[in-house]
Formats: structure tokens, sequence, C-alpha cells
């Protein structure tokens, strides 16, 4: 794997904002989805979102990548809004993103290789034998080996579906990746695994992470900063260590029961040497 060198983040320089969302507002009819939500994203950076059942993470990452629209507000990735831009121009903007869905959505009728290859066929830009080329070496990139790249997905356990995914969605090399729910469904040792194979991609690649995730230790593990989403807004975006000093009911049942405790307990040996600095600026709504 070729090292991508991080940019060094000290106070005084200045963070590259990838996504900027500002006074965003959804609603489905008389139902308030979000209301005035604020957030940015910096590169380089693995950004969490988590919040209660019904708070919009999700919808949240739809509307950021352009699948549905905002009824108010605005929305940046790379300095584009993706909801005024036309078919092809949305298409361009979204070659420079991946997304990993939270069941993998990989499709049942086509083989592994297939699978990760997809991105690649739709663009139609290279010949086939550099398509199948390009998607062994992805394959080969999220721990999986070309023994693998003939199996139906029928055939794999939830942690191969998840790193088959994590292959599709980087097939175009992305700078960005979205991940949702990375790690729901897997069993502890398999959860370990690819939370390693994320932090691994991240340094090597350069990759800016947009995560949502219920999981606390996946949560700990990785994120640089967090953005809790409650009343309809985003209350706070900062590391962990200052989104627990916020005084909020969610806050306090999520990240200060026992077992969240444990987790945070093991922060400092999770993280690691080597991650990049994380920007120490609150940019939710507090």
């Amino acid at each position: 794997m070729n090292t991508i060198a991080m940019p060094q983040v000290g106070p005084d320089t200045p963070r590259e904002k990838i996504i900027e969302v500002q006074n965003l507002v959804k609603r489905y009819g008389d139902n308030v989805v979000h209301d005035g939500l604020n957030l940015d994203v910096y590169r380089g950076e693995v950004l969490s979102i988590v919040g209660g059942s019904g708070t919009g993470k999700t919808v949240l990452l739809r509307q950021i990548v352009g699948l549905e629209r905002p009824t108010s507000g605005t929305i940046k990735v790379f300095g584009e809004n993706p909801a005024s831009l036309n078919a092809a121009q949305l298409q361009t903007l979204r070659n420079r993103w991946g997304l990993q869905f939270q069941r993998g959505a990989l499709f049942s009728a086509l083989s592994v290789i297939d699978n990760i290859a997809l991105p690649l066929r739709e663009m139609r830009a290279l010949p086939d034998n550099l398509i199948c080329q390009a998607s062994l070496l992805k394959l080969q990139l999220v721990g999986l080996s070309a023994r693998d790249a003939d199996k139906m997905p029928s055939d794999l356990s939830g942690g191969m579906i998840k790193r088959v995914a994590l292959a599709r969605a980087l097939a175009l090399e992305p700078e960005l990746v979205f991940l949702d729910e990375p790690t729901a469904g897997l069993d502890p040792m398999a959860s370990d695994d690819y939370v390693a194979l994320i932090r691994e991609l991240r340094r090597e690649l350069g990759l800016t992470v947009v995560m949502i995730t219920h999981d606390l230790d996946t949560l700990v593990a990785l994120s640089d900063r967090v953005a809790v989403l409650a009343d309809h807004k985003v209350l706070a975006a900062a590391p962990i260590a200052e989104v627990i000093k916020v005084d909020h009911p969610f806050i306090r049942e999520y990240f200060l029961g026992d077992r969240a405790q444990r987790a945070l307990q093991a922060l400092p040996a999770l993280k690691g040497p080597g991650s990049p600095a994380a920007p120490t600026g609150n940019t939710g709504d507090t």
C-alpha cells in the first residue's frame, strides 16, 4: 500500500472544510426531522454521527450525498451543492466519494468481483481487463483474496459482506467515504477487525470518513469528532472528551452509562499512534 502523507495540523493551520451544512431544514409533511441543523466536516478527519432513533442520521447522510433534497438550507460537498446540480454534474461529484450502505447492499445476482467493478463499469472509461485488475486490487486492499472474487454474496459471512461493500465504495479511489453502521451485525472479533481495517485505510489512503454508528466501541476507536443529533439539530460536534461535558439527556444516557465508561477508558489505547491531530473546535449547534 502506498502511504499518502497526512498534512500536519497545528493550532494555526487552516482546516479545509469538505462538507458544509448550513441551516438545514428537512420535513416530511408535518414531521420535522431537521430544523436549523449546522455541521462542518474537515479533510482527513473521521467524524461520527450519533443520535437516538428517529433523529435523522441516515436522512442527513442521504441529503449530503444528493439522494434527498433538503426542505431548505444549504449543503456543500467539495464546494458544490448536490441539490443544485444536474444529473451529469452530480455523478461527477459522486465519483469523489464512496458510500457503504448499512447492510452492504450487494447485488445478489452479481459475484464479488462484479459488485466491486460496478462503479467502474458504470463510468465506461476503462477496458474490462483493466476494470477486473483494479477490482482485484480493491478486494485485496480490504483484506480478501482473489479466491473470493467469484463467490456470490450468499456465500459470504457478515464480515466479508462488509469488506466487499467497502471495496466497492473505494473502487473509484474517493477522497471521502460515508459509512452507515459499518459494524452493525458483526460479532466482536469481526467488528474489531473491521475497525482496524478502517483505521489502516484512513491512514494509508488519507481518507476523510463520515460514519453513522450506534456502537460505542467503534465510535471510540475511530472518531476524531462526534456529531450528536438531538432536538432536530447537531447538539454538539467535537472530540468525545468535549461532547460528554454537554448537559443533555441523550448525552448522559449514551455516553455516561457503565458500558460507555468502559469504552471511553480504552480511548488512548484504541486511538493508537499515527492518527492525525483532531480538530478541536465545535462546529455544530450548541
